[in-house]
């Protein structure tokens, strides 16, 4: 089984790294913010940390491709880091403290590229989560200080929480019914958004989540820590893997029902 130790540590230098800008700007009165052509915001501090990683990648790890939320994808090869600088930048804005840098590493492997390192770190919850393929996901401050990661074992729909981002991106896409559905069927709902509840989903917290319009950047980092942790993440279409455009993120046990409810006419 390859080793990713020193991808690992590289990619928890980054999110240093990355954390320390984007703390730096959140809650500035300053802080400058455009609009993108898809009418998302994107913020100065979401520009600067992915150049931060980008020029660090580019010095630790040149043969190694880059694909960033904000500059697209630089290089070629069968490894490719995948980088999404805030993750969760509406909050970021606004001074709401969920938001996170999701950095992975991606592996060409037969059917596509798959994450085999992620980090996610949110520093204004003094929060981090990562994994590596095979060897398990963790949380805690450093790699030297940390908590395995196990998700729960509720096996029950009437006893599982769920966790999503919105209801109009369920309605748009018409799948309102099902989801609504699904919300009446579980234990407990809450719209916890973007890459938390996927955390959460690794930790035990939250057993079932989905969310129906994603990019790569947003789901490679939160996909191998939630299968690391004993979960499943699939796209709606229940593909293993970050590449559906879409995601559901579960205990394992309780998949194949969340997946049923989403799929609904």
């Amino acid at each position: 089984m390859a080793d990713y130790h020193d991808d690992l540590r590289l990619a928890h230098v980054l999110a240093d790294a990355a954390d320390a800008a984007t703390m730096d700007r959140f809650k500035a009165l300053d802080l400058k913010v455009e609009t993108k052509p898809d009418m998302t915001p994107v913020s100065e501090a979401d520009k600067a940390a992915e150049e931060l990683i980008r020029h660090q990648l580019q010095r630790a790890r040149p043969r190694d491709a880059i694909l960033g939320e904000e500059y697209g994808i630089e290089g070629t090869g069968p490894r490719r880091w995948v980088v999404d600088p805030i993750d969760g930048t509406k909050n970021y804005v606004r001074g709401v403290p969920v938001w996170a840098t999701l950095i992975s590493l991606m592996e060409a492997r037969e059917g596509g590229y798959q994450p085999v390192v992620g980090v996610v770190s949110a520093p204004a919850l003094g929060r981090r989560w990562w994994a590596a393929k095979g060897a398990g996901a963790y949380t805690g401050r450093s790699l030297s200080s940390a908590t395995r990661l196990h998700v729960s074992k509720v096996a029950k729909l009437s006893d599982a929480s769920f966790a999503y981002s919105s209801l109009s991106g369920w309605e748009e896409r018409g799948r309102l019914d099902g989801f609504l559905d699904l919300t009446r069927a579980v234990w407990r709902t809450r719209g916890y958004g973007d890459f938390w509840p996927y955390m959460m989903v690794a930790e035990g917290s939250l057993d079932i989540c989905a969310e129906p319009e994603l990019s790569l950047w947003d789901m490679a980092a939160t996909a191998i820590v939630v299968q690391e942790a004993g979960g499943t993440f699939t796209g709606l279409d229940g593909v293993h893997g970050p590449h559906s455009g879409n995601a559901a993120a579960s205990n394992g046990l309780l998949h194949e029902e969340l997946l049923e409810y989403l799929n609904r006419d």
